[in-house]
């Protein structure tokens, strides 16, 4: 059975065909890096990690692009909000970022774009669509630049819509749009309410790039015109990559030839988003769990499923992946196998059928702890092996060097007895503040900072971390 992917554009299951054999090219949207990133936010990078390490585990070159937009109206609005220069907003969610996907054995990309970088790209890209006579600008002097929905008779193929059916696109005023469709490719800037470092030189005036061509051009310049998969949150698929799509085909570029969404973590079934609560920031829930266990939660799911996040579920699959690790650590595996079992294929091959292929993982589990029942040591090897080996190809490996020599386990442990023992103090402090012995809730304070442990003071309580 050769891969499978299930295609949005097509709506329906494929052989995955690359352009050239041997070789796969894959564009994934990263995020606006506006905030810290929660559970929710990593999913899609975790689910594209999969599809990455299977493709390289059959055979493939790939070239793994993902990017990362680092200029747009929110992280305008949060440096203004914040005090602080946007770029250095962009610059620190994007470390976060980083940190957070190293934290759950997230491959770096290839490489990762960031749209203020690939400035001269947008603007050529602009320019064909214009000379096509699929773009103009605006004539109020914006200095905005629009796509024509109307001059692109496929606009709405990728999910489906007429350009009757659909809202007006919300991402600059419609003053100047022929339509109120039409999307913007360029942004004027706007002095009165923008800094002036939020805007490049263009032959439409200073401004800076829209949402949806940074995608296109970025994509065209590292994968080429035509390239084999286009990825994201399901989220994603209208108004971003259905404009993708038609930009690029319109500027003559053949772009993906297959469109893989994964769905939403969400929790009461609303997408995940920062008003949920900081409970949900990834540093946060590596508090609870290791890296290793929130990385198979995330797995254990089918890439396409919504997945409802709680507390209890994922405790629940911190617990059965250390079931996996018990079974490792009693069997002394070595290394993994160089085969994999067929069940486990077969389920990776039918569109990354990741919760068969986790399930193959306990089958083997539970033979390999009866083959250390009954003393077969050749068994408990065998089994080992492959279990060692299926983890590998879902970055779940608890000896891969990214997990550390225990998978993380010691730092948990660590930071759970600390957290216990801060939160210890912290219960004291409040209750002496309560008392008004505010000398005593002074020494509790600088007991935690002579430790190097920051307190601060919420109204939802206070919460501690390590002093930087």
């Amino acid at each position: 059975m050769s891969l499978r992917l299930y295609d949005t554009a097509t709506r329906g299951v494929r052989d995955f065909v690359p352009l050239e054999q041997g070789r796969a090219g894959i564009y994934v949207c990263g995020l606006t890096v506006q905030s810290e990133p929660h559970v929710g936010h990593v999913r899609s990078a975790v689910n594209f990690d999969v599809l990455r390490r299977w493709l390289t585990r059959q055979g493939y070159a790939v070239t793994f692009i993902r990017n990362v937009t680092d200029i747009d109206d929110k992280i305008l609005a949060k440096g203004e909000a914040q005090g602080r220069p946007w770029f250095e907003v962009a610059y620190l969610m994007g470390r976060e970022l980083d940190r957070a996907l190293d934290a759950i054995n997230v491959l770096p990309p290839t490489y990762q774009p960031a749209a203020t970088g690939h400035v001269p790209e947008i603007l050529e890209l602009v320019g064909q669509l214009i000379a096509r006579g699929h773009a103009y600008a605006a004539e109020d002097g914006s200095g905005d630049v629009y796509f024509d929905v109307r001059s692109w008779p496929a606009y709405g193929e990728l999910t489906r819509q007429k350009v009757e059916d659909m809202e007006p696109a919300g991402d600059a005023d419609p003053r100047g749009k022929r339509d109120p469709r039409d999307f913007a490719l360029w942004k004027g800037w706007k002095k009165e309410t923008e800094p002036q470092t939020a805007a490049w030189p263009s032959p439409y005036g200073p401004g800076r790039p829209g949402w949806h061509i940074e995608c296109s051009a970025m994509a065209g310049k590292y994968l080429g015109p035509a390239f084999d998969i286009h990825g994201g949150g399901v989220d994603l698929r209208f108004p971003h990559h259905e404009n993708e799509q038609a930009q690029s085909r319109a500027a003559g570029h053949p772009f993906a030839s297959y469109w893989l969404h994964n769905a939403w973590i969400t929790t009461a079934g609303e997408k995940m988003s920062k008003s949920l609560g900081n409970s949900l920031l990834i540093p946060a829930v590596l508090q609870r769990v290791r890296g290793i266990e929130l990385r198979y939660y995330m797995v254990a799911a089918h890439y396409r499923s919504h997945v409802e996040f709680s507390f209890e579920a994922l405790d629940d699959a911190a617990g059965a992946f250390r079931r996996i690790e018990g079974f490792l650590d009693r069997a002394g595996a070595d290394e993994a196998a160089t085969d994999l079992p067929d069940v486990f294929v077969a389920a990776m091959d039918d569109d990354l059928g990741t919760p068969a292929a986790v399930a193959a993982i306990h089958d083997c589990v539970r033979e390999g702890n009866k083959a250390l029942t009954d003393g077969d040591d050749d068994g408990v090897r065998r089994v080992a092996g492959q279990v060692r080996a299926m983890l590998d190809v879902l970055g779940l490996d608890p000896a891969d060097p990214a997990w550390g020599s225990t998978g993380g386990s010691d730092d948990a442990r660590l930071t759970s007895a600390v957290d216990a023992l801060v939160v210890g103090l912290l219960a004291e402090r409040g209750e002496a503040r309560a008392a008004k012995d505010f000398a005593r809730a002074d020494v509790i304070r600088d007991r935690l900072k002579a430790a190097g442990i920051a307190i601060e003071d919420t109204p939802e309580g206070p919460k501690w971390s390590l002093e930087t």
